[in-house]
């Protein structure tokens, strides 16, 4: 009997193989397609023009390194099944499953206090049902249930594929060259020990960059202060949206899901929300946004139009925290020359904060296997670098404004 076979070309490893059953049912399912609607990198492509990619070509991208990663722990004598490495591919294929429309851009103003890795395992073990029972050992993986937790730490940890594969997707479709790592011999360096996963010594350098390159990557993309400012942007028209609407819904409605969790949603995740919630992409939200720019509300169809023509607003960083009195001199200044109070000025005029950790201590560890067999954390490592900068916190302040 033939298996079925297929491969996808992707732009950063080449072809990757598809040539399992369950794998083309996961791929194949109406969830899993959803992701093509959604940007991986929410509006840094109002920044990047080239970062346009989505959430199914990075879900595709750790598929891929997934498989490289278990080849490699194979080869160095781990024991891996075939069930337990289809399973591994399936929770990787599926950990963005409950991004919704611009990601982390609008992940607690949409659905308040619910965070996509929830609905994602939510999303998981509905489709566990659809498909019979085929994802429970790849549910388990992903929430760390199954005994070889190495498998889980490949999903979600300091050093998992997730990771490895957005730094290099992420910097190739942006063209930020500080963005690249050395994900093949990262995976190379792979090794299990004590059931946990660890990166082999000669592996520390690689480490090293890959940990450098992600700081890098948030300030210069993630962080950038003129993705900010659109993100904060979107999260603005979605707080005005909701404020007028308290005042009825005529002219707010779009025909689609947004309006059930704009004006309907009680915080409830059931079957038939989740249901509502995979009808959900940035389609949606983008023609709501350029449907609101007609809106008789002033404030609302000035935010959504200065958004879909990049309009953006201005942003300045520095070290410490706004003085009170010159984010209010702000807020009056705006006030007069749109013509507003000083109340609904503050859609135009408003401080935030950003943080960016290169490694953080009380979570997943990188451990580094010595050949003595001994086992150092990636920040106690004899290295002058790792140990100065690797677990300190930068934090900066902004002032978003129009002018």
């Amino acid at each position: 009997m033939l298996v079925k076979r297929k491969i996808i070309n992707d732009p950063v490893y080449g072809f990757i193989t598809i040539d399992h059953p369950l794998i083309f049912e996961i791929i194949a399912h109406p969830y899993y397609q959803r992701l093509r609607r959604i940007h991986q990198m929410a509006l840094a492509y109002l920044v990047y023009p080239g970062a346009v990619h989505n959430r199914l070509h990075h879900s595709l991208g750790a598929y891929h390194l997934m498989g490289n990663a278990i080849n490699e722990l194979r080869a160095k004598g781990t024991e891996i099944t075939e069930e337990e490495e289809i399973a591994a591919k399936a929770g990787i294929l599926l950990h963005d499953v409950g991004h919704g429309p611009f990601s982390h851009a609008l992940e607690n103003e949409l659905l308040p206090n619910v965070h996509h890795e929830d609905i994602s395992l939510q999303i998981m073990k509905m489709m566990n049902d659809d498909l019979h029972g085929q994802l429970t050992m790849a549910i388990q993986i992903f929430t760390n249930q199954y005994h070889k937790k190495f498998l889980h730490q490949l999903i979600s940890g300091q050093l998992d594929v997730d990771r490895m594969d957005y730094l290099t997707r992420d910097s190739f479709f942006s063209g930020v060259s500080e963005g690249v790592i050395g994900y093949d011999r990262i995976i190379k360096m792979l090794v299990v020990h004590n059931g946990e996963l660890m990166v082999e010594e000669k592996g520390i350098y690689s480490i090293e960059k890959f940990l450098v390159a992600r700081r890098q990557m948030y300030w210069q993309v993630y962080l950038h202060k003129t993705v900010l400012s659109a993100e904060r942007m979107l999260v603005n028209i979605l707080k005005r949206v909701r404020e007028i609407s308290i005042n009825g819904i005529e002219g707010l409605t779009t025909g689609g899901a947004t309006d059930f969790f704009l004006y309907q949603f009680n915080g409830v995740m059931n079957r038939e929300t989740l249901d509502k919630f995979c009808e959900l992409d940035d389609i949606d939200f983008s023609f709501a946004v350029k449907r609101w720019s007609r809106h008789p509300d002033f404030v609302l169809s000035e935010l959504c139009n200065r958004l879909l023509n990049r309009k953006l607003f201005k942003v300045h960083l520095q070290s410490e925290p706004f003085d009170e009195d010159e984010v209010s001199k702000k807020l009056i200044e705006v006030s007069h020359q749109l013509n507003i109070s000083t109340k609904d000025a503050s859609y135009f005029v408003f401080t935030g904060e950003a943080n960016n950790t290169m490694y953080k201590t009380e979570d997943e560890r990188i451990n580094i296997l010595y050949k003595d067999g001994s086992v150092k954390d990636i920040s106690a490592v004899d290295n002058p670098l790792i140990h100065q900068t690797i677990s300190a916190p930068i934090k900066k302040f902004y002032i978003c404004s129009i002018s």
